[in-house]
């Protein structure tokens, strides 16, 4: 019979949350206004329902705590983020598979409605680590820690929980660990957090770090967004690269979309659940159809990928030349949103993939 587990003991250098020395800290960062940010991630804070899901555990946590509407059904009438809604940018079976790194997590957090800042342990210094534990306590924004378990004597490697506090005067942070049935929330510190981000993510051979979320100004972005599907999020990163590097020498609309072209099949639009996403979905499509640059990118690449290509060339513009920019003419306002959340998305993969 396979062993079976249930919880683990706790490191001598973590204290429960539920302990009375945890209540004690409790009780003093509350009065230090270090746990202003704690109560809207306890609302929401949530179990990951499977071992590879601690990002999207933590994510759902931090978008429902945030107060971002899905804009898509969950269940019956209900619009809820739950795991499962958690499908763009890397398909379900691949995070069961393997998990996420913290970019893949970045592009989940915006292709669903919230803004993400990453910081790297290895461009940022404690101080600054303390400075975001500030800002979780404050409730300014949704911290999310990437950090090696090993580092914090815990079992496992890799992990992300957002932190629900901030404890200055003693220098601890609460983890909200979303593997509640591992360990349950603890306080540790922060120096202590800090180092468990220095180890390297065997996947990106980058060193973790953490994630800032705040609901994003305005509408939503509900349909368009950028997968890795059939590649590595580093691998995609370099198709990007290789692309882009070769827009200069295009002299037309229709040239530029057949260099763009390897990147559709990354370009993918969120199935539609009810009437108010399919007609916003429908209207978005349509703006897009009806572009200056759409007729040329048509006759270049065909039917199957023209609005992907026309949604990817608006996107990319900012790598554009002036002239280049011209020939595509002007997009209608409607699609600002779905355009700046792909930048935001391509911008995160050029930067950390360079």
């Amino acid at each position: 019979m396979p062993e079976t587990l249930y919880r683990r003991p706790l490191p001598p250098n973590a204290i429960a949350f539920s302990s009375p020395a945890g209540r004690q800290i409790f009780a003093e960062a509350l009065a230090a206004e270090g746990l202003n940010g704690y109560f809207p991630l306890a609302e929401q804070f949530h179990t990951q329902s499977d071992p590879a899901f601690c990002g999207l555990g933590s994510l759902v946590v931090a978008l429902n705590a945030l107060a971002i509407d899905p804009e898509r059904l969950w269940k019956g009438p209900w619009r809820w983020f739950a795991e499962e809604l958690l499908d763009c940018c890397v398909p379900l079976e691949d995070v069961r598979e393997r998990g996420l790194d913290i970019d893949e997590l970045a592009c989940l957090a915006r292709c669903n409605g919230a803004d993400v800042e990453v910081f790297r342990a290895d461009g940022a210094t404690l101080d600054t680590w303390r400075a975001a534990l500030a800002t979780a306590a404050s409730g300014e924004a949704v911290v999310v820690a990437s950090y090696d378990r090993k580092a914090m004597g815990q079992t496992g490697t890799g992990h992300f929980s957002p932190v629900g506090g901030y404890h200055a005067e003693r220098d601890l942070a609460l983890v909200l660990d979303v593997a509640r049935f591992k360990y349950p929330p603890h306080w540790v510190s922060a120096q202590q957090l800090w180092r468990a981000m220095q180890s390297l993510d065997a996947t990106t051979e980058l060193p973790r770090g953490w994630m800032e979320l705040r609901r994003r100004a305005g509408a939503g972005a509900l349909g368009f967004y950028v997968s890795c599907a059939g590649a590595s999020w580093p691998g995609l990163a370099r198709s990007l690269q290789a692309v882009t590097a070769e827009l200069a020498g295009a002299s037309s609309t229709a040239e530029i979309a057949l260099k763009v072209l390897p990147l559709a099949e990354h370009l993918e639009v969120r199935a539609a659940s009810e009437t108010v996403h399919h007609d916003a979905l429908s209207a978005a499509r349509g703006a897009v159809r009806a572009s200056a640059a759409y007729p040329a990118v048509l006759a270049a690449v065909g039917t199957e990928h023209a609005e992907a290509i026309t949604v990817l060339l608006y996107a990319i513009a900012d790598r554009l030349t002036a002239e280049q920019r011209e020939e595509l003419g002007e997009l209608h306002s409607s699609l600002m949103p779905e355009l700046g959340n792909l930048r935001a998305q391509l911008a995160a993969l050029s930067a950390q993939h360079r």
